[in-house]
């Protein structure tokens, strides 16, 4: 049998905070902070952002390498972060994630009508996101509440490892009765993201100002001076470089556009691994 290149879309695979949710990623960032911040050791936002997309023990653990919080851990507790250590901060930091969640639940403007066109071109919706499962069931609930429902969702902790190895992505796939992996795209906000659609055969979008990248509320985002939001894009472009995505669009609400790109690209035979 010969293989065929797929002629068009079956699914999106969408992340969650800053792609359909939480304009700014703020809801994952900030409960860092504060759960560092209640072992006695300080770490700023901007340092919290750094591993976004990776699974939250796993964030927790790349934050505990970076020298500058090892050493402000270790003049706290007398040694450096073990193991043992983040698991305790891991620990701490879900229930507090848990129970400030809803803060942050609001969808991203544009969403649902990109959702909805998503859906009248007869692609299914799937997802994934660096939360466990004991948070995504009440991101899920709200969102639910809010008018979004997908097709399927796949928590850090459901799989074997989470990004950026591409089991999240791929679980999507099995799920969705997708045939071929290149007629899938996914987009995301963050570079662990990025390399898990990579990873898995897939178109990737990311997106440079709703998430993690600019981490901007929706206001902030929308008051930028034209020179700056520029600026920004220039910088976030450079950010995403190494995991090569093959579009970068503003937010949610610039997909509709993509998808019609890649079926034209696809129709031509291009597939995502090639590019």
């Amino acid at each position: 049998m010969k293989y065929e290149t797929p002629s068009k879309l079956q699914a999106v695979v969408l992340d969650w905070a800053g792609t359909v949710v939480d304009f700014g990623s703020f809801a994952p960032t900030q409960i860092f902070v504060e759960a560092f911040a209640e072992f006695g050791v300080a770490v700023s936002l901007e340092e919290a952002r750094g591993p976004m997309g990776m699974g939250k023990w796993d964030h927790i653990r790349t934050l505990c390498n970076i020298p500058e919080i090892a050493e402000r851990y270790r003049k706290v507790f007398g040694h450096t972060p073990t193991d043992d250590d983040v698991t305790a901060l891991y620990n701490r930091f879900m229930p507090l994630q848990i129970e400030k969640i809803a803060v942050h639940s609001t969808l991203i403007p544009g969403a649902l009508q990109t959702i909805a066109e998503v859906r009248n071109r007869g692609l299914k919706v799937g997802s994934c996101s660096g939360y466990p499962k004991v948070v995504m069931d009440k991101v899920v609930e709200l969102a639910r509440q809010n008018g979004y429902v997908a097709d399927h969702v796949v928590a850090t902790d459901e799989t074997p490892n989470g990004r950026p190895w591409p089991s999240q992505a791929l679980a999507n796939v099995i799920a969705l009765g997708i045939d071929d992996v290149a007629a899938c795209v996914k987009v995301d906000d963050t570079w662990p993201g990025i390399l898990e659609g990579r990873k898995a055969g897939m178109w990737t979008v990311a997106l440079t100002c709703s998430g993690n990248a600019m981490g901007l509320s929706y206001e902030r985002y929308k008051a930028l001076p034209s020179d700056k939001l520029a600026d920004e894009r220039v910088r976030i472009a450079k950010m995403f470089e190494p995991s090569r995505p093959h579009y970068l669009i503003d937010t949610i609400a610039d997909l509709p556009g993509v998808i019609e790109d890649i079926d034209r690209r696809l129709s031509r035979g291009e597939t995502p691994q090639a590019c």
